[in-house]
């Protein structure tokens, strides 16, 4: 921490600070001002004005709407068992997402953008990841805001940019000014064209900048992973923890049970940084993956995309054996090459900010050398540098299920056993993608950081990602809402401090 007695000028004043303009730093923003309108907030951004955003701007932009606090307090307790969350913070936390709704209209409106139901994930109102745990009684339907992608960040900046909220890009804030004996913050170091600067905040800080998703060695040393990449912002490089670990806070949430997001299977290339997403939603079946072994590892056809890429195994739910099976490949036909582009399009930084455009037949990603292709099979495995004979064994063995209509291996459903029988065939290199991670420092249900007695660390907020209260498993729509909610008691909070 930076101490309030070696800051001999400020670079800058406001009441309150807010670092990171994704969804949970709009919202601080948005409710810091109309609280007060007269307080001055200042917002700071790591990235430029055109790559702001944060993961809210490239996910799938779902919503969850839930009419029944009782209801969803027992859905999310439930995905929380292995995990449990302060029951008073849950019960409340519950309360607030039954009365968020009107609040998502009412910022719908006031931006100019549409607010619809739907989980724009499926053809149904809702997805229930977890039916056992009492899903369709909490959840009342998903719902998304137009335009797509990215709806809600745009909604969001919108009503931001309709408020008298100043905004700073291209300063990422690198430490707390911070009283060394009561911990209190009285503001924070920013790096801003190549010096760093000291930000008064008369009232309080507000840390929104994301996880850590983005930080291989964070990654390998909290969560184990021994390689990923983040579908998200390339920011999320763990800024807020080092911040928080320094500030005195207690940590939660570094590693849960699972990977609340889901491990999902995804595409680096050399040219990017972060992954592509591989396709959800399949028109042919005449694929499979292979792990390490040059054998299939699990039940690949099954959507596990309504689980966020968890399965069923022993009475428990777990993340899919993608990163314990490295390196891996998806093996497929011509008739799949033909028929399906290989990635979603509607969702990540890739697509959305980088604006690569993955071709519909995957010609262009072929020529590129990002996708092998060959005539063969034996081919195409020393393309892979595998095993051609126990390649061939592998698309054998897959191929005689098909024809049985049974996979004893895995139990992949029948309609999706199509043999790979038409030549060409190519392979795609797979990775572990994040969705996002939700370590950070613990906190309350009114965004107040704690330190390591449980005590509220004075004029220090935390909102979204960073230290989200997801413990487990996590329900499609939680993440955008959590940071709304989390977001607003920052803002609050912060602005009705006295300065």
């Amino acid at each position: 921490m930076t101490s309030p007695a070696s800051i001999t000028n400020w670079d800058d004043e406001t009441d309150v600070l807010i670092a990171g303009y994704g969804v949970a730093g709009c919202a601080a923003a948005i409710e810091a001002h109309d609280r007060d309108p007269s307080a001055d907030v200042l917002i700071v951004e790591k990235m430029t004005e055109a790559r702001a955003g944060g993961n809210g701007r490239v996910s799938g932009q779902s919503l969850l709407i839930s009419h029944n606090a009782e209801a969803l307090y027992q859905y999310q307790r439930a995905m929380s068992a292995k995990n449990p969350v302060p029951d008073d913070m849950l019960r409340e936390w519950a309360r607030q997402m039954a009365g968020l709704e009107s609040y998502i209209v009412e910022r719908s409106k006031e931006a100019g953008t549409q607010y619809v139901r739907g989980s724009g994930w499926s053809e149904g109102d809702a997805v229930y990841e977890f039916p056992e745990f009492g899903a369709e009684n909490a959840v009342a339907y998903n719902a998304i805001i137009k335009p797509i992608p990215s709806g809600v960040w745009i909604t969001m900046k919108n009503c931001v940019e309709k408020r008298r909220v100043r905004r700073q890009y291209e300063s990422p804030i690198v430490d707390l000014v911070q009283d060394p004996d009561t911990l209190e913050v009285h503001g924070a170091i920013v790096q801003h064209e190549g010096r760093r600067k000291a930000i008064r905040a008369r009232r309080g800080v507000v840390l929104a900048v994301g996880g850590y998703a983005s930080n291989g060695d964070m990654q390998r040393d909290y969560y184990g992973l021994p390689e990923s990449a983040p579908f998200g912002s390339p920011a999320n490089t763990g800024d807020g923890v080092r911040i928080l670990q320094k500030a005195g806070a207690d940590l939660w949430h570094m590693r849960n049970f699972g990977q609340s997001g889901g491990i999902w299977p995804a595409v680096k290339v050399p040219e990017f940084s972060g992954v592509f997403m591989r396709r959800h939603l399949w028109q042919t079946f005449s694929w499979f993956d292979i792990a390490a072994d040059n054998r299939r590892f699990y039940n690949e056809g099954a959507d596990l995309y309504y689980t966020h890429y968890k399965e069923r195994k022993h009475g428990h739910w777990v993340d899919t054996p993608l990163p314990r099976a490295l390196p891996a490949h998806m093996l497929f036909d011509e008739t799949t090459r033909e028929n399906n582009c290989l990635i979603t399009q509607a969702m990540t930084w890739n697509t959305v900010v980088e604006k690569y455009e993955w071709s519909d037949d995957n010609v262009a990603e072929i020529d590129r050398g990002w996708v092998l292709r060959a005539d063969t099979i034996e081919e195409l495995a020393v393309k892979m540098g595998r095993d051609p004979a126990a390649v061939r064994a592998a698309v054998d063995r897959y191929n005689a299920a098909c024809a049985r209509g049974v996979d004893e291996d895995f139990g992949r459903p029948s309609y999706t056993l199509q043999p790979l029988a038409t030549a060409p065939y190519y392979a795609l290199a797979l990775v572990p993608g994040l969705v996002c991670t939700s370590g950070g420092g613990r906190r309350n249900i009114e965004s107040q950081v704690l330190d390591q007695t449980g005590q509220p660390i004075p004029r220090l907020y935390e909102a979204g990602e960073l230290g989200s209260m997801i413990s487990d498993l996590y329900q499609n729509g939680s993440y955008l809402t959590e940071a709304m909610i989390s977001g607003r008691a920052a803002g609050r909070n912060a602005v009705l401090a006295k300065s």
